[in-house]
């Protein structure tokens, strides 16, 4: 099993108790005892709890933050993003904005991409792609 980011769909899914997310939670917290999410992240799910007015759930996910390696967003990674950008766009083809900085976050650090989105996170070149919803 690779180092990995945690995309927010597969945050979603494991918060939702999905039995398949959850084991690979369970496999991948045995070989590296944390769970490695961007900052883009936090603010999708935070975002999303604010906006539901579910509190409970935000505190839920606070604790859960504790025991995570929450990766910043980085000038490098920024710039791998705007690369990601230009060359998809060349070939016409779209990637909102912050899928590109999760991509660039998990390219940054060498990570492979733990998401539900297989489509759009393919196209990307050299980053590597596993869904634990399956």
């Amino acid at each position: 099993m690779n180092r990995s980011l945690i995309d927010t769909d597969i945050l979603s899914y494991f918060f939702k108790g999905i039995p398949s997310v959850g084991s690979g939670f369970q496999k991948y917290l045995k070989e590296y005892n944390q769970i490695e999410i961007s900052i883009i992240s936090v603010y999708e799910i935070r975002s999303g709890l604010f906006a539901k007015g579910a509190l409970k759930q935000l505190a839920e996910f606070e604790r859960f933050l504790l025991g995570c390696n929450v990766i910043p967003l980085s000038d490098q990674s920024v710039q791998i993003s705007a690369e990601i950008y230009g060359k998809l766009k060349k070939e016409g083809q779209r990637l909102d904005d912050i899928d590109l900085l999760v991509a660039g976050i998990a390219l940054e650090n060498g990570f492979s991409l733990v998401t539900n989105n297989l489509k759009h996170f393919s196209r990307i070149p050299g980053l590597s792609v596993e869904n634990w919803n399956s």
